[in-house]
């Protein structure tokens, strides 16, 4: 048994309405405690048994899932099961917000919740609460361990268990910007990131994952060892209680009838987060951006001049202009080039008035040897410069040190109106709504891997749950049309694949430029002006609304998204030939709309062509359009417009 367990005395308040049941103190053959979703489509019921809290989860009656809960490791001792159920306060929220910026531009948050106070084997006085919520969408589940109880304690496992009835599919992958696999689960041999999405059948999804990972390491989930059907937690290190204020994330199981579904309703997970903690948030603000590869005075003025000819916001200026970025000397609050990258000669602070000029604002990458070492520093100083935002690269992440590093480095850059994309590892567990400067993050096997389209199309229904994802998206780079499936299926891309930072032409470079200077990463040549840009020209990176109206994870998907009067869609296809007939219902009633649409044929795209239509339509037409494998198309409507 833990050492040094205590009695505590105050028991926290909760806002809403509140009925407090007094439950026998050492009974295992309890009635269950149940919380029904505030549509009761989804039940849940937690249960003191002889082998611990158990809680299972029904839909409409239907067996779904259960789960081994409560179950922890510390390097004290074990806490496994021998529970006692003192008390459990229900309560409720049927609330709407309105995030900063995000998918939709209005959110619902409704559930029903219960919070069951829980004595030790040894004792009647409160030592943890188990807090479960039940939304229409799924269920969410963490721990509060008392301070008083818990002082001083190391956790090193928490072994949270997800039985499941039969071996489903599930779409699994080990490190964040890996390929994934489709194994059954009892054949699943690696720990696998969040989100974990399960096929029951066909009308039945589970996304497993966790919310507000913020100061803890981060939990997998690997097979459970004697059960082939079911699915334990791991996590990535020790958890410090204290450094982690004596909480656990969110623990959540999302349920829907498509994979599309899921995609849909992932800001079940920003609910699971705190409100935003930036008083003032006029300063963030969404955007297109290009790289600068060239690290050149030149470079620069041409990466401007062309984010205003083409409604892009940002330049970003990449590795290597401060030095060699894996080297540990390099000093980022200097201007000094990695000869390795470009010969120059780079004025940085002449290209940030330039842009400054243009109303273009400036971005710099920092890898996190001097960020770890500088930030303190760097954040005033490019505050000074009149930088917008920084690009944090090659994060640690996944240790609980790193992990509240990161969160830590993200809530500093708000300090100084610092806006942040964080590359490599890390994927956000719904933090964007606390702190909305984080604008958009990797951890996604994106264009920059030169993904398949099947694996654009696993991503977008696996990945994508988590948020938003820095897609790297090319266009002008060979790999587009020999390996990616064309131009149009970027363009699909840029829609299908949220990111409120939307980083375009990740390999190429605008007229202007020195097409023979430098470079971060395999740039691949000069952009040239054709009407095919005027899709990236209109396109926005924020949505007030998005719809998934298909879709069949690795085969096919088509999404739309409005923003304003507008709406916007993209559709790919992998593998084989489709025929897509896309009816438009998401379209307003009453109102005609001009469709502009881009896609490629097989002729189109063995010429690197984009093919452009303009068509009048209505929410009562359809679009149908044979899709080549691997490729795919993308849509404007504008709302009444004229030819």
């Amino acid at each position: 048994m833990i050492n040094g367990l205590r009695s505590i005395v105050a028991v926290r308040t909760i806002i809403c309405s509140i009925v407090i049941i007094m439950l026998l103190s050492n009974c295992t053959d309890q009635k269950p405690i149940s919380v029904s979703s505030p549509t009761n489509n989804l039940e849940a019921e937690i249960a003191n048994t002889g082998e611990g809290i158990k809680l299972e989860l029904k839909s409409a009656g239907e067996f779904l899932f259960n789960a081994d809960l409560v179950r922890f490791i510390f390097a004290e001792d074990s806490l496994l099961n021998g529970y006692k159920i003192l008390e459990n306060k229900r309560f409720s929220s049927d609330e709407t917000w309105r995030p900063v910026y995000g998918e939709k531009s209005t959110i619902s948050d409704r559930y029903n919740a219960v919070e069951i106070s829980l004595a030790g084997p040894e004792g009647q006085k409160e030592i943890l609460k188990l807090i479960c919520r039940v939304y229409d969408e799924g269920l969410a589940f963490r721990y509060i361990f008392v301070k008083e109880a818990f002082h001083g304690h190391t956790l090193t496992e928490e072994l949270s268990i997800f039985n499941l009835d039969e071996e489903y599919d599930a779409w699994v992958t080990g490190y964040t910007q890996s390929q994934y696999s489709k194994e059954k689960i009892r054949e699943i041999n690696v720990a696998s990131v969040y989100p974990l999405v399960i096929k029951r059948n066909k009308d039945s999804y589970f996304a497993i994952g966790e919310a507000v990972l913020v100061d803890y390491a981060r939990t997998r989930f690997v097979r459970s060892p004697g059960n082939p059907g079911a699915l334990q937690t791991k996590l990535d290190g020790e958890v410090d209680l204290e450094m982690a204020g004596y909480s656990s994330p969110w623990r959540y199981v999302m349920v829907a009838g498509s994979a599309g579904k899921l995609l849909e309703n992932n800001y079940f997970i920003l609910n699971l987060n705190k409100p935003c903690e930036i008083e003032d948030v006029s300063w963030i603000k969404p955007g297109k951006v290009i790289r600068e590869v060239t690290l050149t005075t030149r470079g620069g003025k041409a990466c401007v001049d062309f984010a205003v000819r083409h409604n892009l916001q940002y330049v970003e200026f990449d590795a290597g202009w401060y030095g060699p970025e894996y080297e540990d000397s390099s000093n980022a609050t200097t201007i000094t080039l990695d000869p390795g990258r470009s010969p120059g000669p780079l004025d940085l602070h002449e290209v940030i008035g330039y842009a400054d000029d243009k109303d273009i604002g400036i971005i710099l990458y920092v890898n996190r040897r001097q960020l770890e070492r500088q930030l303190d520093d760097l954040l005033p100083l490019y505050n000074s410069w009149g930088i917008k935002g920084m690009k944090y690269g090659f994060v640690r992440y996944g240790s609980q040190e790193a992990t509240s590093w990161l969160h830590d480095a993200v809530r500093k850059a708000a300090n100084y109106q610092m806006m942040v994309d964080v590359h490599d590892e890390y994927r956000t567990t719904g933090f964007t709504r606390t702190y909305p400067n984080l604008m958009t993050v990797e951890g996604i096997r994106g264009d920059e891997e030169t993904p398949s389209t099947e694996e654009t199309l696993i991503t977008l229904f696996t990945r994508m749950i988590a948020g938003s994802g820095d897609n790297t998206n090319c266009y002008n780079a060979p790999r587009v049309w020999e390996k990616m499936g064309g131009k149009a299926a970027q363009m699909a891309k840029a829609v299908m694949l949220y990111s409120p930072w939307q980083f375009l032409y990740w390999y190429d470079r605008p007229e202007g430029s020195s097409p023979d200077k430098g470079g971060a990463g395999s740039s691949t040549g000069i952009i040239k002006e054709s009407e095919d840009l005027s899709f990236f020209d209109a396109l926005p990176t924020v949505w007030d609304d998005t719809k998934v109206l298909e879709g069949e994870i690795g085969e096919y998907a088509t999404i739309a998204r409005k923003n304003g009067k507008e709406w916007f869609l993209g559709s790919l296809t992998a593998n084989k030939d489709r025929n897509v007939n896309i009816s438009l219902e998401f379209l307003e009633a009453g109102n005609d709309y001009q469709a502009t649409i881009y896609w490629q044929d097989a002729r189109d795209l063995a010429n690197n062509d984009v093919r452009i239509e303009k068509l009048k339509l209505n929410r009562d037409s359809i679009i149908s359009k044979n899709l080549i494998k691997d490729a795919g198309l993308a849509v404007i409507f504008r709302e009444n417009a004229n030819d």
